[in-house]
This record gives C-alpha cells, sequence and structure tokens, in this order.
C-alpha cells in the first residue's frame, strides 16, 4: 500500500488552487483543498496534513488566525504563499510559526522544494555534504523507513496503513519515552479528539497484529497501563 504525503491547500484563488493541486498531484502527493479558513481548520484538525499550504487573504478569515490556532497545538508543516510581499507581513507570518514565506507569483519547482524541505525539517532529517540523510528507527528486526513512510518486520513490508505508519513513527520519535494517550491523539488527529481515545486502541491494535509475533507479549510496543503507549529504545 503506498502511503504519500499529505498536502492541504488552503487558497481562495479557483485557478491558483487547481494548478498548486495539478502539480502537487503529478508529483505524487495526496491533496486536498479549500477555499475558505473555516474549513481549513476542520480539515487540518481532522485530516492532520503532512504539509500546509496557505493563502493569508481568505474570503471569510486572515490566514494569520489560522496560523495561530494550529500553533496552538501542533507543529505541522505550513508554508504561506501570499501576494503580500511586504516584509512585515512575512515577518508576521514567520513569527507566528509558519515554516516559510512564498511570494506569488511562485515557480513550480521552487513551490516542490521548498515543500520537500519543509517535510524534511519536520521529520529531523537534514543535510550532510549535499546528502539527504535516511532517518531510520531500528531495532532488532524492526525497521521504521521514514523517508519511503514504510515498516519492516524482518524485512517484510508491514503493510501498515497511513495513520498506523504515524503512530508508529511517532514512537519512534521518542523511542523509550512514554506518549500519553490524549498526545497522540492530538498529534494524529487533532485536538478534537482529545479525551476519546478508543480509535488510538483500535489502531494501536491493528498494528501489534502486524508487527508483533505475538501480540499478547510485544517485543516492540508497550502499554503503560492508564497512561500511554511506549515503543522500545533504538539499539545504538
Amino acid at each position: 500500500m503506498e502511503i504519500k504525503d499529505r498536502v492541504l491547500i488552503v487558497e481562495d484563488d479557483k485557478n491558483i488552487r487547481k494548478f498548486i493541486q495539478t502539480i502537487l498531484e503529478a508529483n505524487d502527493y495526496e491533496v486536498i483543498a479549500t477555499e475558505t479558513g473555516k474549513e481549513a481548520y476542520s480539515l487540518i484538525t481532522s485530516r492532520c496534513p503532512d504539509v500546509v499550504i496557505l493563502d493569508l487573504g481568505l474570503p471569510d478569515m486572515d490566514g494569520m488566525k489560522i496560523l495561530k490556532e494550529v500553533r496552538a497545538w501542533s507543529n505541522m508543516p505550513i508554508i504561506v504563499v501570499s501576494a503580500r510581499d511586504h516584509e512585515k507581513d512575512k515577518v508576521e507570518a514567520l513569527d507566528m510559526g509558519a515554516d516559510d514565506y512564498i511570494t506569488k507569483p511562485f515557480g513550480t519547482s521552487e513551490l516542490l522544494a521548498r515543500i520537500r524541505t519543509a517535510i524534511r525539517h519536520f521529520r529531523g532529517t537534514s543535510k550532510n555534504q549535499g546528502e539527504k540523510q535516511k532517518v531510520t528507527f531500528l531495532n532488532g528486526k524492526l525497521v521504521i523507513d521514514y523517508d519511503k513512510h514504510r515498516v519492516y518486520v524482518e524485512e517484510q513490508d508491514a503493510g501498515l496503513t497511513q495513520n498506523e505508519f504515524r503512530l508508529l513513527s511517532l514512537l519512534g520519535k521518542y523511542a523509550g519515552k512514554v506518549l500519553t494517550y490524549d498526545y497522540m491523539m492530538k498529534e494524529i488527529w487533532g485536538p478534537n479528539m482529545k479525551g476519546d481515545n478508543r480509535i488510538l486502541r483500535v489502531n494501536m491494535a491493528n498494528i501489534r497484529r502486524k508487527i508483533e509475533k505475538n501480540p499478547g507479549q510485544p517485543q516492540f510496543i508497550f502499554t503503560e497501563v492508564g497512561v500511554g503507549y511506549r515503543i522500545i529504545e533504538t539499539d545504538s
């Protein structure tokens, strides 16, 4: 099952919105799009995109409000794409937590490069002498490949769904530490899901069935009853 990076386009100009969507889909991104701020926030909290392309001049609210509200609970990459080219607008957006600011009009290659950079920084990868470092979590026979969005057990693809991969990669990022139910729910499904962890338990049970030889006696993921989950520490 191919897992694509999900991009939310928030743009009220239909032509620009369709242009960006066409570019992204042609480059193997999953795209969702909207023209209003209200729907944008709903999609952010329900679909948790990997990147948000955000226009500031929306018909129902200023994009700065969305930026501020999202930054109150998430560090997901947000790239502002705006016709506002004054330095103060750029500074304000970046100070409020935007990962990047692109002024219209922009080139296709530039947009794609900015998206790749935002995702890479968010996932903790870096450049080393011009080479992109692959970030993986390794422990025994479990491999989480963040670049490929794949999890391997004994060199076999575990076949995780997108949300299952996100949950496991989140645990891998904090290997050895306990992540609370509420924290994991907020990171994957947004703040509106806080307090109801049934969907989390279902997904974690599915993950265990796919990566553990005996889910009742796990080797990799452990439940801290009443608190949350943790994944075993890396070998290194």
